[in-house]
């Protein structure tokens, strides 16, 4: 398994503070998208920036299309709320809990 990295950016200014209710729910998917990658041993983490920025997602693939596909399925990404870019990655320090 690969690990890759993808970043999400909000389309448009001001999103946190102005989400409708689609997006919220549209996020609310992604946030269950992302669960399902992780009880899926698959995400490795994920959270984003308090000020809006961005969104990280950190996950294990066998490649890098199967790495752009979990991508290009997650809903903030497929419907269009949120922009992306994919980079193969490696988690060198880790901190557990």
């Amino acid at each position: 398994m690969e690990e890759f990295v993808y970043l999400i950016r909000p389309t448009r200014e001001n999103f946190i503070e102005s989400m409708t209710q689609k997006e919220k729910e549209i996020m609310d998917n992604h946030f269950e998208y992302l669960a399902g990658l992780l009880s899926e041993k698959k995400l490795i983490l994920a959270g984003p920036c308090l000020d809006g920025a961005f969104g990280i997602v950190v996950i294990q693939a066998e490649s890098m299309e199967t790495a752009r596909n979990i991508m290009k399925n997650d809903p903030s990404i497929h419907e269009g709320i949120m922009s992306s870019e994919l980079h193969p990655y490696r988690v060198s320090l880790l901190q557990t809990r």
